[in-house]
């Protein structure tokens, strides 16, 4: 592999703005032309987030958000998901895993990492409860007792901690109070698919309160395994969560949360499909089954996690003081069998279709641990101008264990490698805004960050033989200016514009998993620099909600993953630049007293621009469409779109409601569309994902002002089968979505 990076500025790009007022001129007298024969007495509710670490509607922010809460958010995680069902269900977003429910990899606007390494690190930061979960296997934690969650588009450094280029994903739980509340739900469904969830909340005294919420899923295995026998013999699982809040209140000038969590996951790991693809097409073979498969080596995935945090807060009248403590760990192993069949040509029989040679691996993470502590100091209320500034301190300590098998030799151990990485960082930031006028709002914020980390990775063992390794280190640190700017115009009291500039950073990355080679790569800081503008209006008495904005990147030596080839080797790489641009659109809206709708969408091309970057492309017979490089074996991706990055997102939603007795029946339908995208670096026929379009369906009927639901649904309710990722090194295997679920569910709220 060869690469280049250019020291020349990216151009600046020109904001839309003027042509976003033209042609959105008549949203600020919307109200103005309202009809009588429009209006209703359904309302929608005030959104109010946290995107700016203050509480305020979130149409008041001039960033690009999306939120989910109340009922969309249950009906689109029912049937025992995982955190992928957000996948496409909001604009920018697409999620998918070669790990399955363990290791989730985030996209937003394209950026993102397909790197399965467990030291990998992502541009989109997920935030739980105000502390972040910065390794993949902490990104996959239960969704279950939330207030909502938000996604915030673009980078969000100046006020969130660590790696935020794309954007932030933030995760809020149902807080305690005094007042008793809580809620039980059971459902089951199609593979004996149960889930069980609940909460209970309320007063310990008058100044202590707190939540106690769980959760319960399991899944039947339910796919053959015809080389074996063995019937049901995978994709089964039980996974379990329990987070428990308390808050000190004693209503004077100072208050405590503090949260403990835990998580336990065990069941199969993604199952590696061997040559389900139609060689020269992006089709399934003929003759694929779903619930068959024929491997020979062993599949599990273990995965236990656990956390604590502390969010303290102290009024002092015109300023306030916050402190977040968080600590965060790890404990996992995950082992499959990665070329997808039995046997191999040279030891027959081998299957199904064309196995070069046998691979069976695993990946562990014996020890982590991560502590974040955050000081923010906030005004209140000075007037036109407000600020706030804090100190963030991190770090994180790894250890990763990468095994490999000999499965024609009753899967005896024939590699090993360890990598052990401690990740220190601190920044300093702050932020403001400055009411110009009534109408006019500035926004800025500057962070200094500072990251340090400490590598090491040895081989002990080889399956080709060679000789022990290492330990060979690597040492990369980077300082980073990064901050944004933005100006908002209320153009009415329903009607905000705004544009936005801002700078995003991610620290030096490192792969060195030695198991299947000899050295470790270092991939450079990286560097996004994003411009969007938009819309934010209230339209017909807030029976409508629109939120609209267009946008454009570039980055700057951008961290990509080279995976595959015929050494099945990962190696980081900086490309010289990347660039994105287009929209995205958010619209809710009541278009009767009983039929709410809503319609996000996106578009969002991206290409990569680095004529002197060439890879490995894949080493198991598929189609590449890019041109050569000067090297044997190498191609060109200059060009590429961005891996897993669809130019299309779309989704929809209805909910319709007729009054019955004393409750109400209901029907809810969603469905979300992303457009075909490659699954890796370079372009090929087979490793290109068709488009999917998966639907849900939910009936049930209330009662008791909602206390009681009774409900039928569906997830994937058409039953479409798609490959949504694929192993490239041997030969076309690949990996699929998840099946049609339907089941049953109640819920008591009280």
């Amino acid at each position: 592999m060869s690469m280049s990076r250019s020291s020349r500025n990216a151009p600046r790009i020109r904001l839309l703005t003027i042509a976003l007022s033209l042609a959105l001129p008549g949203l600020a007298n919307a109200q103005e032309t309202e009809t009588e024969a429009k209006k209703g007495t359904s309302v929608l509710d005030v959104i109010t987030v946290t995107a700016e670490r203050r509480e305020e509607s979130v149409q008041d922010v001039p960033i690009s958000i999306t939120t989910v809460a109340d009922e969309k958010l249950d009906v689109i995680a029912s049937g025992g998901a995982d955190i992928r069902f957000l996948s496409a269900r909001l604009p920018s977003l697409n999620i998918e895993s070669s790990y399955g429910r363990a290791f989730p990899r985030f996209y937003i606007r394209g950026l993102g990492n397909t790197d399965f390494d467990l030291n990998a690190s992502q541009p989109v930061s997920l935030i739980y409860d105000e502390v972040v979960q910065e390794s993949p296997l902490l990104k996959g934690f239960p969704v279950f007792d939330l207030d909502r969650i938000e996604m915030l588009r673009g980078p969000q450094g100046t006020l969130f901690g660590r790696n935020t280029p794309a954007g932030v994903i933030k995760f809020e739980s149902v807080k305690p109070s005094q007042e008793t509340s809580g809620y039980a739900r059971i459902s089951y469904g199609s593979y004996g698919t149960g889930t069980f969830e609940g909460a209970i909340g309320g007063a310990l005294s008058p100044n202590w309160s707190a939540r106690i919420s769980g959760l319960y899923q399991h899944r039947d295995d339910w796919v053959d395994n015809t080389f074996t026998g063995e019937k049901n013999a995978l994709e089964g699982y039980n996974e379990s969560a329990v987070r428990a809040q308390f808050l000190y209140d004693p209503g004077a000038n100072f208050d405590a949360l503090f949260n403990v969590h835990a998580r336990r996951m065990d069941g199969s790991a993604r199952l590696f499909r061997a040559n389900i693809i139609k060689p020269g097409t992006n089709d399934f073979v003929d003759d694929f089954e779903r619930d068959q498969i024929a491997i020979d080596g062993h599949n599990f995935s273990e995965l236990k996690t656990h956390g604590a945090s502390a969010r303290l807060h102290w009024d002092f009248g015109s300023l306030s003081l916050f402190s977040v403590t968080g600590y965060e760990s790890a404990d996992s192993l995950n082992r499959g069998d990665i070329d997808g069949g039995f046997g191999a040509v040279f030891a027959p029989p081998s299957g199904p279709g064309l196995i070069p040679f046998p691979s069976e691996t695993a990946d562990g993470l014996p020890e982590h641990s991560q502590w974040s502590q955050e000081f923010r100091l906030a005004s209140n209320d000075w007037g036109r101008f407000d600020w706030q500034s804090g100190l963030y301190l991190y770090r994180e300590k790894i250890t990763i264990d990468s095994f490999s098998y000999n499965t024609l030799a009753g899967s005896v151990e024939d590699g090993y490698a360890r990598q052990k990485q401690d990740n220190k960082a601190w920044a300093l930031f702050v932020s403001g805004d400055y009411d110009l006028t009534d109408q006019w709002i500035l926004k800025g914020g500057l962070r200094y960050t500072r990251d340090e980390k400490d590598f090491e990775a040895t081989r002990y063992l080889s399956p080709f033989g060679a000789d022990p390794i290492g330990p060979l280190t690597a040492n990369p640190s980077a300082s980073d200016v990064s901050g944004d700017v933005s100006i908002n115009y209320a153009a009415s009291e329903q009607v905000n514009l705004y544009a936005r500039a801002a700078k995003g950073f991610r620290a030096p990355s490192i792969q060195g998993r030695l198991v299947f080679g000899d050295t470790i790569s270092v991939a450079g800081s990286e560097k996004v620099f994003s411009y969007e503008a938009g819309v934010k209006a209230d339209l017909f008495d807030r029976r409508a909600r629109l939120g609209f904005s267009v946008f454009s990147y570039t980055v700057k030596d951008q961290q990509l993953t080279a995976v595959g080839g015929a050494a099945n080797f990962n190696q980081l790489v900086n490309a010289d630049k990347s660039i994105g641009r287009g929209f995205e659109l958010d619209l809710e809206a009541y278009l009767t007293d009983r039929l709410l709708v809503t319609v996000g969408g996106s578009y969002n091309k991206t290409e990569i621009k680095d004529p002197n970057l060439y890879i490995a492309p894949c080493g198991g017979g598929c189609t590449v469409l890019d041109p050569p490089g000067p090297g044997e074996g190498l191609v060109s991706i200059n060009g590429n779109a961005l891996p897993q990055a669809p130019r299309w997102i779309g989704n929809v939603t209805a909910r319709y409601s007729v009054p019955m007795g004393d409750g109400e029946f209901f029907i809810f339908t969603d469905w979300a569309y992303r457009s075909k995208v490659n699954f890796f670096l370079y372009e090929s026929t087979e490793f290109t994902g068709k488009p999917l379009l998966e639907g849900g369906l939910r009936i049930g009927y209330l009662w008791q002002d909602g206390r009681y639901e009774a409900a039928l649904y569906g997830r994937n309710i058409t039953d479409r089968k798609a490959i949504v990722g694929g192993i490239d090194f041997n030969n076309l295997t690949g990996f699929i979505n998840e099946p049609r679920i339907i089941g049953a569910e109640f819920t008591a709220r009280y």
